[in-house]
């Protein structure tokens, strides 16, 4: 082993990394449960590309056998539903704890300087996920996932200018056919994964390098913290042990379903929603009026989210502010009005 040891030692600096981890602090005050939100979204998204890659040994991604195959799974494939079951389920409980983590670390500021990157690559990460949800809803071609990406991918069509450019290269034509299948498949597993994975990455390194952020409300109060090794690592892993569980009770208790196969012929069903985690634009698209200042409502709408997406992004160097440190009562008022419209609009276009 010591001979072992020493030919890994020459060759990869991993001295150089543990020692690092074990210099490294955390914070410790009131607020410090919010760290744990960043492990959770890595630890659900090691659990995504594990069941993700036992599923793909059975998956077809063809229009004729691509329901088959995920009937397959879970009928005939040992534990093949739990295995489906938790891809589910990890999958809506990650886009979930991003939101939490977005939203936590608007509301505690930790975007000001000088951790403007981590916030960036947050934000894209945050984006590449969503679009891992929405490729990745088609895949079992059952009915409620064809109609409903025919209805999230009629959306873009009214993105001003390459609006419908945008749809024709999502559904690989005009329709929602066997050929959007292949390109979601190829958009889940590899596209959408490689960038994802490149970003997490860096994302990782600015937070190993810059450290976690204290809240303002705590930077005049005495600064106490405790080793990343062992007392925070250990912490999290029992935070891990708690959402596995969770995890796993959900996909037992309440199992993905199949549903029927799709059929492009047969009308849309009435009621056809998108995935919850979209609802909230779905929802406020249809209340807009036809049209507003010259302009369609739904493009109008579009314009709206798209630029709020670029403020959220850019929110780093407009509030000015917390860069300096100081208190923002404006931009903590804005988090808790876009957390409030997001859970307004999301249960209002569930149960409205």
């Amino acid at each position: 082993m010591a001979k072992i040891n020493d030919f890994i030692a020459e060759r990869l600096p991993l001295d150089d990394v543990m020692n690092a981890l074990k210099h490294k602090q955390v914070p410790v005050h009131k607020r410090s449960i919010f760290y744990y939100l960043g492990g959770i979204c890595l630890y659900l998204l090691i659990v995504q590309v594990i069941t993700g890659i036992l599923l793909l040994f059975y998956y077809q991604p063809t229009e004729a056998a691509a329901y088959e195959s995920v009937k397959f799974i879970m009928t005939k494939v040992s534990f093949g539903w739990l295995v489906r079951s938790i891809h589910a389920w990890s999958a809506n409980l990650l886009i979930f704890a991003i939101f939490l983590h977005l939203f936590s670390t608007f509301l505690l500021k930790a975007y000001r300087p000088p951790r403007e990157l981590t916030w960036m690559t947050g934000m894209a990460l945050f984006g590449v996920c969503l679009g891992l949800g929405f490729t990745g809803y088609l895949l079992p071609w059952n009915e409620l996932a064809y109609f409903a990406t025919k209805v999230g991918t009629e959306m873009t069509s009214a993105v001003p200018v390459i609006g419908d450019t945008m749809k024709e290269f999502l559904r690989g034509g005009s329709n929602v056919t066997g050929a959007t299948l292949t390109r979601f498949f190829a958009f889940h597993i590899w596209i959408l994964p490689l960038t994802l994975a490149g970003i997490v990455g860096i994302h990782l390194l600015l937070v190993q390098k810059l450290g976690m952020s204290r809240p303002l409300s705590q930077q005049s109060k005495p600064k106490r913290s405790m080793p990343f090794l062992p007392h925070f690592a250990l912490r999290d892993l029992n935070v891990w042990l708690v959402v596995l569980a969770i995890l796993v009770g959900l996909s037992y208790y309440f199992p993905a379903h199949l549903g029927d196969p799709a059929n492009p012929m047969a009308p849309t069903p009435v009621g056809i929603l998108p995935e919850w985690y979209f609802l909230f634009m779905f929802q406020s698209l249809k209340l807009f009026p036809p049209h507003i200042l010259g302009i369609e409502g739904e493009v109008f709408g579009i314009l709206l989210f798209s630029l709020a997406g670029v403020f959220l992004l850019l929110v780093p160097f407009i509030d000015k502010k917390s860069a300096k440190g100081q208190k923002s009562p404006l931009f903590t008022a804005l988090g808790w009005f876009m957390i409030s419209f997001v859970v307004f609009m999301t249960i209002w276009g569930k149960f409205g």
